[in-house]
């Protein structure tokens, strides 16, 4: 696994994705905490958080995720690799958990941001904490279903459709409830699968263990999943 998280890691800023996604999360976080904090002189982040979120669920994570499997359809290296003297549990985590380095190394410029505002007045950094826990435990889940969706294509392209798609599935998951708002069970069913309404609870500073368990066994499942079809293809 070591192995291939070295390499992975390498390969993302071998190629430009790694740059364009810090640069991407960068760019953005430093605009909206240039309008809403130093404009308008607000000391809370909640603003740039609320805006980042969708940034990086709709932009900056299918981007990511697009070449995690697929390049290595795309460059038939995949037999290579699926063929390496490693476990197809130790390829994808480290895969993914190369990906996820370069995400939260992204996602560290509002502690940045944190210690800007603590030259004023003493920030929230439980807030600050909770916010960046909560993109970090939702990015992990959206990167796994990328790298899910990555596996099926050689395609670097539809691997990002996809992952958008299935963002946005997540964002809009809120709405079923309110088209049969009759049904109970439905009701049941959207607010245990909701992601919106677990990250709310990180957004105010409150770390429920209930939902970082939730976050971390859908992560799992989806790198269960990966692992199947790669073993499927193995032995095709």
């Amino acid at each position: 696994m070591g192995a291939v998280f070295r390499k992975e890691l390498r390969a993302f800023f071998i190629s430009p994705v790694g740059f364009a996604v810090l640069a991407m999360t960068f760019g953005f976080a430093g605009y909206f905490f240039y309008i809403y904090n130093l404009g308008y002189g607000m000391v809370s982040l909640t603003y740039v958080f609320s805006n980042l979120y969708l940034i990086l669920l709709l932009l900056v994570l299918p981007v990511m995720t697009m070449r995690l499997l697929s390049d290595e359809r795309r460059n038939r290296t995949d037999q290579a690799l699926l063929t390496a003297p490693v476990s197809l549990t130790g390829i994808v985590l480290g895969k993914f958990l190369a990906a996820m380095l370069v995400y939260a190394v992204s996602l560290s410029i509002v502690f940045v941001f944190g210690l800007i505002i603590a030259f004023q007045v003493a920030p929230d950094w439980m807030t600050i904490f909770g916010n960046y826990l909560g993109l970090l435990m939702l990015g992990g889940l959206i990167v796994a279903v990328g790298m899910l969706i990555s596996s099926f294509t050689e395609s670097q392209f539809i691997a990002a459709i996809g992952t958008f798609a299935a963002s946005f599935g997540l964002l809009m998951i809120d709405q079923v409830k309110n088209l049969f708002s009759n049904s109970s069970l439905i009701a049941s069913v959207v607010n245990f699968l909701s992601v919106s309404q677990r990250y709310n609870s990180f957004t105010v500073g409150l770390i429920e263990y209930d939902n970082v368990f939730f976050f971390l066994s859908m992560q799992a499942l989806f790198l269960f999943f990966t692992v199947r079809v790669l073993d499927r293809r193995r032995w095709a």
